[in-house]
């Protein structure tokens, strides 16, 4: 942390007496919503608009509110974050990781932020495997196990970010949060449904103590749900920084609820103080007029580039959503990506990942080959370019997680996908917000059948393989044109690749392109929205070798922000959350100056080629 940093975290007074003077200004610059605003020392408009795109409308509400008082992106997606982990914590929190894909509007440049948890030091590779047997462990006991957490990434990441490219003071950020924890907020249908779910972890006991309905049973639709311990704890990390979670009594706390049984973790106060997050290189590559960048390995940006590459070399975008052969050649081309993602993607730290292999357009020639006129047996990974000897994978990736787009007035845009793995984490709770279960994203069997390792193998100080792909989109002169991301564990590529073919190729608006049914193929299942595909779709599908079965998990929760021409915003939240899309003229942030040059020197390189 540098020294103007910690002196903001240290000298919390300081720190809110300059914020209230800059909040002042900010004021008296304000106009209504909706009306011209001029440019900092400039008669002219801004360049761009602010815009929030999110699955919680409370989450909006708190981006905007920092947006008009001059925030930066990153600002903004703070507040969200903080209110994401109140309103919709079966999905994110911030006992949780995230990676966020952050476009400089003025540098036109793009980092990827990656707060991935990471493995204890006391974490084996074994340590997901019946000692009686061998065999994986159930997933519903390992979830529940103090075992399933990792070191939570997300409050470093944000930090970071904020230490680059925030323009309000870090202790302003968390009030609407903080209010809302203490009066409390409605809960939502979609909450509800997740409380009267099948899901182990509602057998926890914390899960069975904070979501509690007088008279029994838990939380319905309509109850007002306080939570004064997420709001205490707030108030500390705003006043404190990031060390309010990773040091002193909540990292204490922590600790203890992992050590406690079944299977108890060894996650320890030492492993949360030494968590780094890390400014990584974006993986880009050529998509139609555009060029996508998303984040890197860890994260699996490289397979949704690899898919839109093979679907690119297929007349998908000829075709339609009511054409049984378009979704066809989307299941093919699917899970081509996903035996090759399976196999190869992982912590490059620890692991040699065939990046450039993967999306290299020989390659992605031959694999497009494979792609005939009937779905056979699932296609296993091919060798691309640079490739490594690895074994078959075990990971199983349940559908936790969330995703929002921040833009602010100065053209900054956040996309950032943000989890706490599966419903409502590992069900262990401190200071009002759950623990991840992110351990199970590793692969439970460290070896295949043949003896060879697996590259998502569990490693002391390894972050497991994620499927979160926040991206941007930039046109050819590396301007915004889009940002887009989903929650869905493993299906998070079909969903957003499903999207963006939907929004480009088909030119549907964004809201319709995301309403879209979802087909997620992978190996030998082919699952999707069945009730939402017409009968025609469906009996061509099955008359080519696919026969959908009913999806998995949370399903989607796609939001995206689409620059149309005559630079129209057109965003779009899915249908499937309750979510929400606002935008409007802001001021544009005074960002506190940082060398372009610097942010890009100290990016690690996209993962090894």
């Amino acid at each position: 942390m540098d020294a103007p940093t910690r002196e903001r975290y240290r000298n919390p007074m300081r720190t809110r007496l300059l914020a209230a003077a800059a909040l002042l200004l900010a004021s008296c610059a304000q106009v209504p919503p909706g009306a011209p605003r001029a440019a900092p020392g400039t008669g002219a408009a801004p360049r761009t608009p602010g815009f929030v795109v999110a699955s919680n409308p409370l989450a909006v509400d708190a981006g905007m509110a920092v947006l008009r008082r001059g925030g930066s992106a990153v600002d903004a997606a703070i507040a969200v974050q903080a209110m994401l982990s109140l309103v919709e914590p079966q999905s994110s929190g911030i006992g949780g990781g995230a990676f966020m894909t952050y476009y400089d509007g003025a540098a036109r440049d793009v980092t990827v932020y990656d707060g991935r948890e990471v493995a204890p030091a006391g974490a084996s590779a074994d340590m997901f495997l019946d000692p009686a047997t061998g065999k994986p462990l159930p997933f519903a006991q390992a979830v529940l196990s103090g075992r399933a957490t990792g070191v939570p990434g997300a409050v470093a990441m944000l930090a970071q970010a904020h230490r680059l490219h925030g323009a309000l003071a870090w202790n302003v950020l968390f009030a609407d949060a903080q209010r809302t924890a203490r009066d409390g907020f409605i809960v939502t249908p979609r909450l509800a449904r997740m409380l009267g779910g099948s899901y182990a972890e509602l057998s926890a006991p914390d899960v069975q103590r904070y979501f509690a309905r007088p008279g029994g049973g838990l939380l319905k639709a309509g109850d007002r749900l306080r939570n004064p311990a997420y709001a205490a704890f707030l108030s500390r990390l705003a006043a404190e920084g990031p060390s309010a979670l990773y040091r002193g009594e909540t990292a204490r706390r922590i600790v203890a609820r992992v050590a406690a049984a079944p299977l108890p973790g060894s996650l320890s106060e030492a492993d949360l103080a030494a968590y780094q997050p890390i400014a990584r290189t974006p993986v880009c590559g050529a998509w139609r007029v555009y060029r996508v960048c998303a984040a890197p390995p860890p994260a699996s940006g490289v397979g949704l580039i690899e898919l839109l590459g093979l679907l690119e070399r297929t007349d998908i975008a000829k075709r339609g959503p009511n054409d049984p052969q378009a979704w066809y050649l989307f299941a093919e081309a699917s899970r081509l990506m996903y035996a090759d993602r399976d196999r190869y993607v992982a912590d490059p730290a620890f692991v040699r990942v065939p990046v450039a292999g993967m999306i290299d357009p020989a390659y992605l020639d031959a694999r497009a080959r494979l792609i005939g006129s009937s779905a056979g047996p699932a296609p296993v990974a091919g060798t691309p370019p640079g490739a490594p000897k690895a074994g078959a994978d075990a990971t199983r990736e349940p559908a936790g997680t969330s995703h929002f787009i921040v833009g602010d007035g100065a053209g900054n845009v956040v996309s950032m996908t943000t989890t706490v793995e599966s419903i409502f984490g590992s069900g262990r709770m401190v200071d009002g917000f759950f623990l991840n279960n992110q351990m199970t994203d590793f692969s439970f069997a460290p070896r295949d059948a043949s003896g060879r390792a697996a590259v998502n193998a569990v490693a002391p100080g390894k972050r497991p393989r994620s499927s979160m792909t926040p991206l941007v989109l930039l046109d050819r002169e590396g301007r915004f044109a889009g940002a887009i991301g989903s929650a869905g564990g493993n299906a998070i590529l079909a969903y957003v690749a499903k999207s963006l073919v939907a929004a480009i190729d088909w030119n549907l608006p964004t809201q319709d392109a995301l309403a879209q049914p979802n087909l997620v193929a992978r190996g030998d299942a082919f699952q999707g929205e069945v009730t939402k595909f017409s009968s025609p779709v469906l009996a061509g599908l099955a008359a080519r070798g696919v026969a959908l079965k009913p999806g998995q998990g949370e399903d989607s929760g796609v939001h995206a922000m689409i620059v149309r021409s005559g630079n129209r915003y057109d965003g779009g939240y899915d249908p499937r959350r309750e979510g929400k899309v606002v935008v409007e003229a802001v001021p544009a942030p005074r960002i506190r100056s940082i060398n372009a040059d610097r942010v890009r020197n100290a990016r690690e390189p996209v993962a090894a080629q």
